[in-house]
């Protein structure tokens, strides 16, 4: 168990698909600027070997890796001062996953919400149960719990439907304490953000891959335009009031702006502000902020070799605790040397 004065807190990325607005405002803006407090040591992996369980495209996986370290480099993320690795440098996090599988009993794995699910999906079409479940799936909460348990992580930020996997990790801990009779691993506590924003699409519902309705992140000029275009509004004509709680387009506005900008904006709608120059000012409003590492990510993405410098540093520094914290573990289920 770590003895470090500051508070850990462990950050997985996934590395399938395009960053997009919604990902900025939920996740990868409130991260790194939580990076920054002088009380917490953060890690920040991308959770390549988790993108497997969902592709077998290995182009899809080597490009979303290299776009997604770009984006948290671009837009701020320090490496000096975060560890920041891909988790499939890091061998000791499946060593240590297959550790904790000889701990964690079946009957736990058989209640997790994927495995379930599929399960249901299958039983709805009257298939076999297990009918296109691979092992990844099903043991995808034991990697999970490596990547936590590692590095001791004090709290792990999820979204409410991740939190099973923080109480999984917490037993698997607990019970390989137990077995092994020594405090090694540190219980994680999952962090719920109740404040975070959850951004809508171009169709008024969450933004997401899955809807198809997002604006990615380092659109081009010409594109961010052409997709802030394609929001969703109502009918009202120029003149006519406005309710701002019950748009798209000011949400997506209110996610970025300052207190004072929304409330000139929540004006203008009540003023009857046209559609078209609202979304002109969006899209201004967001260029302007993105302009800036839009062009860092651009640079990043025409120099992979200094990405990938970044990340084998990054996974030096993570294997320089992993490395000896597993040898220690080791030793303590009689896997250490004779001499």
């Amino acid at each position: 168990m770590t003895n470090s004065t500051k508070t850990r807190v462990l950050t997985g990325i996934t590395t399938t698909g395009t960053p997009h607005l919604g990902n900025y405002v939920g996740a990868i803006r409130p991260a790194i600027n939580a990076s920054l407090d002088p009380n917490v040591q953060s890690y920040y992996f991308m959770a390549d070997l988790h993108a497997l369980i969902k592709s077998q495209d290995p182009v899809r996986i080597q490009q979303s890796r290299l776009e997604i370290a770009a984006t948290w480099l671009a837009l701020g993320l320090d490496p000096t001062n975060a560890v920041f690795y891909r988790q499939s440098d890091v061998p000791e996090t499946t060593e240590l996953m297959w550790l904790l599988s000889c701990v964690c009993d079946k009957g736990r794995m058989n209640r997790a919400h994927a495995y379930k699910a599929a399960v249901a999906d299958n039983q709805a079409e009257n298939s076999d149960d297990d009918k296109g479940v691979t092992m990844g799936l099903f043991s995808y909460p034991v990697l999970m719990a490596a990547d936590m348990l590692l590095f001791n992580a004090n709290k792990v930020p999820v979204g409410r439907d991740q939190i099973q996997h923080i109480e999984m990790a917490r037993d698997m801990a607990t019970r390989f304490n137990y077995l092994f009779k020594g405090e090694f691993f540190t219980l994680p506590e999952a962090v719920i953000d109740e404040t975070t924003d959850v951004l809508v699409g171009l169709d008024g519902r969450k933004m997401s891959k899955s809807y198809n309705n997002t604006i990615p992140l380092f659109s081009t000029e010409k594109e961010l335009l052409k997709l802030v275009r394609k929001i969703t509004t109502n009918s009202l004509e120029p003149g006519e009031p406005k309710d701002p709680d019950n748009c798209s387009l000011f949400q997506i506005y209110k996610a970025f702006a300052q207190p004072d900008e929304v409330a000139a904006m929540r004006l203008k709608y009540q003023e009857g502000i046209g559609w078209g120059a609202a979304k002109t000012e969006v899209f201004e409003y967001l260029n302007q902020i993105l302009s800036a590492p839009r062009e860092r990510y651009v640079a990043l993405m025409q120099d992979p070799a200094a990405i990938e410098k970044i990340l084998i540093q990054g996974a030096a520094r993570a294997r320089d605790e992993a490395s000896p914290f597993m040898a220690r573990l080791r030793q303590a289920v009689g896997l250490g040397h004779f001499a």
